[in-house]
């Protein structure tokens, strides 16, 4: 199987954003960012479901746009199933969009909770029954859509190691 994008999912604070940019300097490939930070940044953090919408589409567009022009396995910070789960963590539901959305990635690495809780002004839920609840609804998002996931743990180089692990593994 050809893995043409590699998706990081999980709770906020676990590492996604460090990532990303570091396994694409590795495979040598693009990177899709976060637009979510993006936009918390430039309207606040007050987020209502349209604001979730306008997110998981421009977030799948800019991927959509990567994986189109080669280079893979693209890395994608996140992607719409994460923007679901902020959905279902934020509001208790999601727009019928996210369940219709279908261009999921190839491979996704699931973060764990094992490190320790960083606030940066963009975050939410920082309890660890919020990031254990965060956690529980990302990994049951993935087990859902039946995609390929592994999850990753560890702190620091035994973290980025476990990632590559799982990419070279699915490859």
């Amino acid at each position: 199987m050809t893995v043409r994008s590699v998706c990081l999912h999980g709770p906020e604070s676990t590492g996604k954003s460090t990532m990303a940019p570091r396994l694409a300097r590795h495979f040598d490939v693009p990177w899709v960012a976060e637009f979510g930070r993006t936009y918390c940044e430039a309207y606040g953090t007050n987020l209502n479901m349209s604001d979730l919408l306008v997110i998981a589409q421009a977030q799948d567009a800019k991927a959509r746009k990567a994986v189109e022009g080669g280079g893979w396995p693209v890395i994608l910070d996140t992607d719409p199933l994460m923007t679901a789960v902020w959905a279902d963590m934020m509001f208790g539901r999601r727009d019928p969009w996210f369940d219709r959305w279908d261009a999921t990635a190839d491979l996704y690495l699931l973060f764990d909770i094992d490190l320790p809780w960083q606030e940066d002004g963009t975050r939410m839920f920082g309890t660890a029954r919020d990031r254990q609840r965060f956690f529980d609804l990302s990994r049951r998002e993935l087990e859902r859509r039946g995609v390929r996931w592994a999850l990753i743990r560890g702190e620091g180089s035994r973290r980025y190691l476990n990632a590559l692990e799982a990419i070279h593994a699915a490859t």
